[in-house]
């Protein structure tokens, strides 16, 4: 899952690749703006097939975050 999600993340974020860890935050580490998190939340619905709740958004903040929503959503 989390290489899936590392070139998720890559599409929308220019960042080394090697930095997309579980625990690396997504705005202060990978330096997304709020737009490209939308946009890795809409990707990631498309690619796993589930719908992310925007309420539950406001809870990720770490590559881990989107990993356990995916989990707990599928």
């Amino acid at each position: 899952m989390l290489e899936t999600l590392k070139n998720l993340i890559l599409d929308y974020v220019d960042v080394d690749p090697d930095l997309i860890e579980p625990d690396a935050s997504l705005r202060a580490d990978l330096g997304a703006t709020s737009f490209d998190l939308m946009n890795i939340a809409v990707a990631v619905e498309e690619t796993y097939g589930l719908t992310v709740p925007n309420e539950a958004l406001t809870d990720v903040h770490t590559v881990g975050d989107v990993m356990r929503l995916i989990e707990a959503a599928a």
